[in-house]
Order: C-alpha cells, then sequence, then structure tokens
C-alpha cells in the first residue's frame, strides 16, 4: 500500500502554472489531488489549461481538482458565471432560490472547466461578530435558517457531478481566533454541539455530502486537542454521532494555528491516525513533499495502521469513482 499513499494528499502550488518538479513530483508519488487558488484560476482558463496539463501526465488516474468558491470575497474564480453572491447576502435576503440559480450556475461552469471538488458550502453559523475569519461566509446564526441553503448546496453538486465539502468542522462560528494565524478555541460543551452545530453538518450530510472538513479549532470542554488531531471530534463526534462515512478532510496543514503540532509530517500523521482520510496543504507543494515522505518512513516502521490506511483508501477511491471522466 505505501506506492498509494500518495493519495492521501491535496496539495497546490505557487504561480501561475505548476513547475516541473511540482508534476514530476505529483506524479512519481501518486498523489491524490490539486488545490488551485486565485492565481491559477485567472483568467478562468488558466484552471482548464493547467487540469488538463495535470491529467496529461497522470497516466490515466483520477485526479481530486479541488477550490474554495463560495462565493463573496471566497471566490477563486472571478467574474460570471463563476461568481456569485456572499453567503450572507443570499441569508440576509432569505432568498434560497435567488442562491439556487446562481449556485447552479456555477456549478455547472466550474464542472465544464474540470473542476471536480468544491469546499463549499459553509455550514457554519454566524454566532460570534468578532469573527473575522467567517465574516460573510456564513448564511446566518440559526441552524433553521442556514439549513435549506446547505442542503440546496449539496444536492446541487450532486446533481451537476461536482463533489462538496462542508466545512468547518466541528463549527467555528463561536471561536473568536483566525486559525489562518492562531489556534481557535472555542468552549461549547457536547449539549450545545449537538443543539446547534450539528443540526447543519448533519442536514449537509443527510443531503448527500462526499466530504467534511475540519478547524483547528480547540473545544476546550471536551477535548485538549484541536480537532485537526482530535480522535474525539473526527470518529466520536463525525463518524458515530451524525454517521458520516464519506472523506474527512483537514483543513489546510499550512495555517499558522496549527504551528504548534510539529514539523509538516508530524501533522499529517497525526490528522490521519485522529481519523482523517485527506491531508489537504496550499500553495507550499515543497511542505508536501516533506510530509509524504515522513508518512512514508513511519509506513515502513510500522507505524501506520494497515486497517485504517486501507479504510481511507477506499474511500478515495470509492468518491473518485463518481467523479466524470478527466478533461482530455
Amino acid at each position: 500500500m505505501i506506492e498509494r499513499i500518495g493519495q492521501l494528499f491535496i496539495t497546490g502550488f505557487e504561480g501561475e502554472f505548476p513547475p516541473d518538479d511540482f508534476l514530476e513530483f505529483y506524479v512519481s508519488e501518486n498523489i491524490g489531488g490539486i488545490i488551485l487558488f486565485e492565481e491559477q484560476c485567472t483568467p478562468n482558463s488558466r484552471a482548464e489549461e493547467i487540469i488538463r496539463k495535470i491529467n496529461s501526465v497522470s497516466r490515466g488516474r483520477v485526479s481530486f481538482f479541488a477550490v474554495d468558491q463560495e462565493g463573496g470575497r471566497v471566490c477563486r474564480l472571478r467574474g460570471a458565471p463563476a461568481e456569485y453572491l456572499s453567503a450572507r447576502e443570499y441569508g440576509e435576503k432569505g432568498d434560497t432560490e435567488l442562491f439556487e440559480e446562481h449556485f447552479t450556475r456555477s456549478a455547472y461552469y466550474l464542472n465544464s472547466l474540470g473542476i471536480n471538488l468544491l469546499l463549499a458550502p459553509v455550514a457554519d453559523l454566524a454566532l460570534n461578530p468578532q469573527n473575522t475569519c467567517l465574516e460573510g461566509r456564513t448564511f446566518g446564526r440559526s441552524a433553521s435558517h442556514v439549513i435549506p441553503f446547505i442542503e440546496k448546496a449539496v444536492k446541487i453538486c450532486n446533481k451537476v457531478g461536482l463533489l462538496s465539502c462542508l466545512k468547518h468542522f466541528p463549527g467555528l462560528g463561536a471561536a473568536t481566533n483566525d486559525p489562518h494565524i492562531e489556534m481557535a478555541v472555542a468552549d461549547f460543551d457536547l449539549q450545545t454541539f449537538l443543539n446547534r452545530e450539528a443540526l447543519t453538518f448533519k442536514a449537509g450530510i443527510d443531503a448527500g455530502t462526499d466530504m467534511v472538513m475540519t478547524t483547528h479549532m480547540i473545544l476546550s470542554q471536551i477535548d485538549d486537542n484541536p480537532a485537526t488531531i482530535s480522535n474525539v471530534i473526527v470518529e466520536q463526534f463525525l463518524r458515530k454521532r451524525l454517521e458520516f462515512d464519506g472523506i474527512v478532510i483537514t483543513d489546510d496543514l499550512l495555517m499558522k494555528g496549527i504551528r504548534q503540532l510539529g514539523g509538516y509530517g508530524e501533522k499529517s500523521m497525526a490528522a490521519f491516525k485522529a481519523g482523517h482520510d485527506l491531508l489537504l496543504f496550499g500553495e507550499n507543494y515543497k511542505a508536501t513533499m516533506e510530509a509524504v515522505k515522513y508518512f512514508k518512513e513511519e509506513y515502513r516502521r510500522g507505524m501506520v495502521d494497515d486497517k485504517k490506511l486501507q479504510s481511507s483508501l477506499n474511500r478515495i477511491s470509492g468518491i473518485k469513482s463518481k467523479i466524470a471522466l478527466p478533461v482530455t
């Protein structure tokens, strides 16, 4: 299974086009997917060109091609038909039909470019006005208001053939700190979670989402470990209580909020052991190289549970079987 370990990773790169050493790494290590940022999506045709290039060297393997296209300020692809309003704007209007129209148009367009994984919708609740990380990115404060938007987004993705990913589990809305900068912390307990945050994520799961992304946040009343490396959050909350058997993906492991968790390899291994299937790195593919090397060394030392690894690889290959044929 060691030759398939790269499937656990999604990575990006800096610059407009993938450099040769990135492509060599991507192919030789059988990396699972690529995340595109605004620089690689401006103009939109550049994203399609990159996807074609990756597919041309990938020897027939199916790759994840992921983007954060949430609407509003978090849009990697700009302009019509890809770009749409922020979640907050739709939520304030209370107009699910307008959202459905705009989101459907965007989803079909992304899919036409070869993008197959949408890192959205945001299932968080707007609970803390000091939370700058989520500013404009949530549909509202109450689960009952947010759920119709989440359900529509997931169902539209399923119809279009675009994989969806709920975020940021177990709910970033009550936190103050931005995990891009420092570890987020929230103090809600299990019962509060079940009555509040769990409702939006469960609605998205029941609607058929393919993935759930965790966040770099500590729930101080529940676990001293952040969700990124918390078996309690991933296995007990998400897998067992919410009955999610799809792919669990980390948020970007390059974020400053988890710098105290060690090197790139150590973070990856800890996240995997906590129950994650996919390990996401942003634009620093050299960090991904380091993490893959570390992971393989740990595997050779017998530090990776074969059953857990096979389970994650099965989930990944199963989800990839849903993706349409690659753009050629």
